[in-house]
């Protein structure tokens, strides 16, 4: 497997930046897609766009996973254009999520619950930058199509504003 690009970095298991993962369906949609997503871009890996799409079709069935793919495909380019920074993710099967990885839950959620100051700063948080228009664009899409095919995330799962702007490297929820 070739060795993460500059703006990816996986992370080793460290309880200190992880975060229990929720046993909710669509927050665990988003977080590990989000993850094997930006793993398979970052390594050209096709295995981590199949675990994506074996975690989306075993859930939704083939047919609605293939539509949401390609929404999650799109914010995962956005995310990756736009980042000023590197972003994080834990290793394939970690059964945690890291800060980066709540973020991008953070902002779908947001998104769905029309919680707009929380999604502007979990975006900016993510990407390290304030030229967040096309990470809104991806997400937005993504969690409509979530809606749509009756994934709802949680309101706990947005990150207050103040948490995301605040929180450098830490856990997050």
């Amino acid at each position: 497997m070739a060795s993460p690009s500059a703006n990816t970095r996986t992370l080793a298991h460290s309880t200190a930046k992880v975060v229990p993962l929720p046993a909710k369906a669509p927050e665990r949609l988003v977080g590990v897609g989000f993850r094997c997503w930006l793993a398979g871009l970052s390594t050209g890996d096709i295995k981590c766009w199949e675990d994506a799409w074996n975690s989306f079709s075993g859930i939704l069935g083939p047919e609605h996973a293939k539509a949401l793919l390609l929404d999650l495909s799109k914010f995962v380019r956005a995310v990756k254009a736009n980042a000023q920074r590197d972003i994080e993710i834990s290793p394939s099967g970690c059964r945690s999520f890291c800060r980066d990885e709540c973020l991008a839950i953070s902002i779908i959620a947001a998104c769905q619950h029309d919680e707009r100051q929380a999604l502007t700063a979990s975006a900016a948080a993510l990407i390290g930058s304030d030229d967040i228009g096309d990470t809104l664009n991806g997400a937005q899409a993504l969690a409509a199509a979530l809606s749509k095919a009756n994934q709802l995330l949680c309101l706990e799962s947005v990150c207050p504003a103040t948490c995301a702007l605040r929180a450098k490297r830490r856990r997050l929820m």
